[in-house]
């Protein structure tokens, strides 16, 4: 049987084309598979096939692992302090090995022997196809239909086959077998039984990679394109910026007589591509990728990441487009949540927000409303500025004398004492372990203990849109400490 075992690993190598050692290795897998079958537990097994006369060994193993770490997986494991036992020279991460009794071969096992190593050497054959096209370093792909499979198109690219779903084709386009496509390629599943390589033509690199391909001036680089963001088969926005001053970014994307961008737009389906300029300015690049609307004025929140962009009536179906495409692309492009509204509409946000502050002013301060309006029309937000901007700034309103100044410099600092020793008191209701919640500052636990959370479980039990908005916290944030303030729920479940 062992002179049979090496015609059969020489047949095969010659016949797949492979190397013998490829071969052996699928030959040991298999044995190693079918002496497993003797053990009802998870045993780990080896097989050594000997390369010249073919007699083969076969060994069941126990990984050496250290005490502290204890037996994950006790069919294959063993203790440190064990194993000294039966090997005094043994080291964490060898193998203590049993002898096993080798198989005995009939017709039958030899032909199941044999489609056991046909198997893996297909395997084999198939990983190396895959890491063949990887090293390629393709990122558009493009093949023929070979077959429908339940709405996803499985596309033949030479050796190797991909998967392109009915979720990432353009909608409303119509795929069959036989027809050319070309792809993006999404990403590389391994564990797929059937097709590895995953495509797209919806993804906003498709386009990018698209552009790429139709102006050299990119690849050569002087041209880039920053971003990108889609509604597939509808419109896209891309955003570009020239390294070079003596090239127009737009005009060279767009190409002589529209031909680049054309030829991007029928790839696509006729989708509509904007051209944008990119701008390092957030709010200047926001202007340009809500383009084809003009924008009246624009305000930058930071901590939001926000806009609230202001256009007049005749630019506000522009400004947000087709159900609302346009204003969400340019959002996806740029990476800001931005707000469109009408001069009006504006006005009435900015009416709310100084009605706040004159309330504020004129009950913290004790003062009416004649001078609560003048503080806001000065530029003063806050209950800091009155009172710790240099003095000469108040002397500067030609409304207030000194005496005024002083009167209303006391009162601010008077009313922030108070706020802080009221946050002081709340901060000392709550309890230690939430104040020592990683990412817990006392403004957060001040505006908790408002609401009458005061220990782990009370925030534990909040939702995250609840923390959010108690706090300011954004969504992620809030989940975190959520979570963070959870974890003593399942200590004891270790």
């Amino acid at each position: 049987m062992s002179r049979e075992i090496l015609l059969l690993v020489d047949a095969l190598a010659r016949e797949k084309g492979v190397e013998p050692e490829v071969v052996f290795g699928a030959l040991e897998g298999a044995l190693a598979s079918a002496m497993k079958k003797r053990f009802t537990e998870d045993a780990d097994i080896r097989v050594s096939v000997n390369r010249t006369d073919g007699e083969h060994e076969g060994f069941r193993r126990w990984l050496v692992v250290p005490d502290e770490a204890g037996l994950q997986e006790p069919d294959r494991q063993e203790l440190y302090s064990e194993a000294l036992e039966f090997a005094p020279d043994i080291e964490v991460g060898d193998f203590i090995e049993e002898a096993l009794e080798p198989l005995e071969f009939g017709r039958i096992g030899a032909q199941a022997a044999k489609q056991a190593i046909l198997q893996r050497i297909r395997d084999a054959e198939r990983e190396q196809v895959l890491n063949d096209f990887l090293d390629r370093g393709e990122t558009i792909v493009s093949g023929t239909v070979k077959r429908m499979d339940k709405g996803d198109a499985i596309i033949e690219m030479g050796k190797i086959e991909a998967r392109l779903p009915r979720s990432e084709m353009i909608p409303k386009e119509n795929i069959r077998m036989g027809d050319r496509v070309r792809a993006w390629v999404q990403r590389i599943d391994r564990t797929a039984r059937g097709q590895q390589v995953l495509l797209s033509r919806t993804a906003p690199e498709f386009i990018r990679e698209l552009f790429e391909n139709e102006v050299p001036e990119i690849e050569q680089g002087l041209l880039e394109i920053k971003a990108a963001a889609r509604d597939a088969g509808v419109r896209a926005k891309i955003a570009v910026i020239a390294y070079d001053q003596r090239i127009d970014p737009i005009g060279t994307c767009v190409g002589m007589r529209g031909s680049r961008v054309t030829a991007v737009r029928n790839e696509l389906g006729g989708e509509q591509v904007d051209i944008v300029l990119w701008a390092e300015d957030p709010a200047e690049f926001v202007i340009g990728a809500l383009a084809p609307a003009n924008v009246q004025s624009i305000l930058v929140d930071e901590d939001k990441h926000a806009m609230d962009v202001v256009v007049d009536e005749e630019n506000l179906p522009k400004a947000i487009g087709a159900r609302g495409q346009n204003v969400r692309l340019a959002s996806e492009l740029t990476g800001w949540q931005i707000n469109i509204m009408t001069p009006e509409e504006n006005q009435n946000r900015q009416e709310e927000e100084r009605q706040v502050l004159r309330d504020v002013f004129m009950q913290r301060l004790d003062v009416d409303s004649e001078v609560a309006n003048i503080l806001i029309d000065e530029g003063f937000t806050g209950l800091e500025e009155v009172a710790y901007v240099p003095m000469q700034e108040l002397l500067e309103i030609e409304a207030f004398d000194e005496e005024t100044v002083n009167e209303l410099r006391a009162r601010a600092r008077n009313a922030l004492l108070s706020e802080a020793i009221a946050k002081e008191e709340l901060v000392q209701t709550a309890a230690k372990d939430l104040q020592e919640i990683e990412g817990m500052t006392p403004d957060i636990i001040a505006k908790l203990a408002e609401k009458e959370i005061v220990d782990l479980d009370d925030l534990a039990e909040l939702a995250t849109d609840e923390l959010s908005e108690i706090t300011g916290l954004d969504s992620e944030e809030a989940s975190e400490m959520i979570m963070r303030a959870r974890a003593h729920w399942f200590d004891g479940d270790e």
